[in-house]
């Protein structure tokens, strides 16, 4: 029996454009409605601009804001959220018309639209809106507007636009995202059409008849009717299905493949043939391979057959390799793309013959600050190449970085990525799970706060005190971190281990493992600053610093000392 095929997004697109009592229309809209994975990780896009009266060239940036966001979102990597994609185009955007507007016209008002936008992605409508134009949604018949005008009223018949595409350096963009229900009716019109149309009307013509084309024509129409002075545009958009919220196809695609079965060396899988086992636990076994089409050293790795019946745990390894096809940097590990058909659940990369950074620590116990800077940039360039991909590693530790040929170090392991574009369509983690390990591990992660890139940041910073001191900065964390637990947690500074380590370089340590995130650097860059450049703040913090993290030798031969002073004169009071 055939598995039932699961129901993916899918809309009906109406539209209407006139130029009304004008020569030229100067309003511009699209959609685009594509297929595939593309369907799944970015959605479907529709876009309505109005070029702004007065301006020199209106109709130009009203074709431009359409056609290049219609373009430009789908060339954003997958991993990027709607709204991380939407406003680094529309940013984008926006600085090229105010930059012609300013050379070719020498005007303010050169090239200037305002500006709707509305993606549907998965569950999910995303909106970005400046200027004028609107957004409205019907929902069981009842109409909403969903975006606000960017205008300002001088009187009652006067009125000017605030706020639009082009007309500043800067962009300040209104984004919002509502949930989706089948049946919700979006609405995108220019103002010579709601201008001149009340939402009682509007909701009246959105409701007769299922044609969207006729019910946008009839919009159009009613506004000329009601002597609209500007162009008219109106586009309509029904939900006409919707994906289940918590699965993810593409994540998903190959589940139904086999679990490989134990593997052994001299065995061959889909051409690769196994050379040694590398590393087993209860949840994945590693493999050294080689690929027989081209004669490589690979790496292979497989899931454990423990979990051949639990589909998050599939899920999860399927989004490693998902994650790492996505990253190409020198200092991370390169997942490999394959030209074959799998026979069953596994992923490739790259071979590394070098050790772990942990095997590193062990035999340099006492290593030189710049050679542990050099280390930890390298860590650091890796990580932004996630940040870059607006994804999180949250399981950075020694174990998961390992030198390759030329001393280059490599971020290697994906099982604890989280990617904002993923986690749009739906979130693989329970709530209830802390990823990474404990003690490097940002607190956040257990205190049911949101992770940041501050939180990778934690880790690394973790990982550096551990490489200059050979210790951690707060000891082993408890075995439930709960905010009780993290509250009685101390930092302990770098001279109670290495007196050689200079107090600045002890100050960025600090800050970085700071308990509180709102506390660390801003920035990964931040913080490798200060780790070779004294920071005055962090100079002299050692004096500044209560005596028992100072020289908790001398606190307590002192309050022994005065305990003992306290007790001779008790005993001298109680004899007399």
């Amino acid at each position: 029996m055939d598995a039932p095929i699961k129901p993916e997004l899918a809309v009906d697109i109406g539209s209407a454009s006139d130029p009304g009592i004008k020569a030229d229309n100067e309003d511009c809209f699209g959609a685009f409605i594509p297929d595939g994975d593309q369907l799944d990780y970015k959605g479907i896009a529709v876009a309505i601009a109005d070029g702004m009266s007065g301006s020199d060239a209106g109709k130009q940036a009203s074709h431009c804001c359409v056609v290049s966001f219609l373009s430009d979102y789908y060339s954003t990597p997958d991993s990027w959220s709607v709204k991380q994609a939407g406003q680094k185009i529309l940013s984008a955007t926006n600085s090229w018309l105010y930059s012609q507007g300013q050379e070719r016209y020498q005007s303010a008002k050169g090239m200037v639209s305002t500006l709707s936008i509305l993606v549907l992605k998965s569950t999910t409508a995303h909106i970005f809106h400046i200027g004028d134009s609107r957004v409205y949604r019907l929902r069981k018949g009842d109409l909403e507007q969903v975006t606000r005008d960017h205008r300002v009223w001088l009187a009652n018949d006067k009125n000017y636009l605030n706020r639009a595409m082009g007309i500043e350096p800067r962009l300040e963009v209104d984004y919002k995202s509502l949930p989706l229900a089948v049946g919700d009716v979006f609405m995108l019109t220019t103002d010579g059409v709601h201008d001149f149309i009340d939402e009682k009307n509007l909701k009246k013509l959105l409701q007769e008849g299922d044609d969207l084309d006729w019910i946008a024509g009839q919009i159009v129409r009613q506004a000329m009717a009601n002597h609209s002075d500007d162009n008219l545009t109106c586009q309509i958009v029904r939900i006409a299905a919707l994906p289940e919220a918590k699965e993810d196809e593409i994540l998903r695609r190959h589940a139904n493949l086999p679990f490989p079965p134990p593997l052994e060396a001299g065995m061959v899988l889909d051409g690769y043939r196994i050379e040694a086992e590398l590393h087993a636990s209860k949840r994945t076994q590693i493999y050294r391979a080689l690929d027989t089409r081209t004669n490589t050293p690979v790496v292979l790795k497989t899931p454990s057959i423990l979990y051949d019946d639990d589909t998050r745990y599939i899920e999860h390894f399927l989004h490693e390799e998902w994650a790492g096809k996505r990253i190409t940097h020198e200092h991370v590990l390169k997942v490999l793309g394959s030209d074959r058909a799998k026979s069953c659940i596994y992923y490739v990369t790259e071979y590394l013959q070098g050790r772990t950074l942990r095997q590193w620590m062990t035999d340099n116990p006492q290593p030189d600050i710049k050679t542990v800077g050099n280390i930890v940039g390298q860590i650091a360039k890796g990580l932004r190449a996630f940040h870059r991909m607006e994804m999180l590693h949250q399981d950075l530790k020694p174990e998961n970085v390992m030198f390759a040929d030329g001393g280059i170090v490599k971020i290697i392991d994906f099982g604890s990525v989280k990617i904002a574009g993923i986690a749009e369509l739906a979130p693989l983690e329970d709530p209830d799970d802390v990823l990474g390990t404990l003690n490097y591990s940002a607190p956040e992660y257990h205190t049911g706060q949101r992770a940041t890139v501050k939180s990778d940041l934690y880790s690394l910073a973790v990982i550096t005190y551990e490489m200059i001191n050979g210790a951690l900065p707060y000891g082993q964390m408890p075995e439930k971190p709960d905010k009780h637990a993290l509250a009685k947690m101390v930092y302990v500074p770098s001279f109670h281990h290495n007196e050689m380590v200079p107090t600045w370089i002890d100050g960025a340590l600090r800050k970085a493992t700071a308990l509180n995130p709102q506390l660390r650097y801003d920035d990964l860059s931040e913080f490798l600053y200060d780790l070779s450049h004294p920071n005055p703040a962090f100079l002299n913090a050692r004096q500044n610093l209560p005596l028992i993290e100072r020289n908790p030798l001398m606190f307590w031969k002192g309050l022994s000392l005065l305990l003992l002073l306290a007790n001779l004169v008790l005993l001298y009071f109680v004899g007399k």
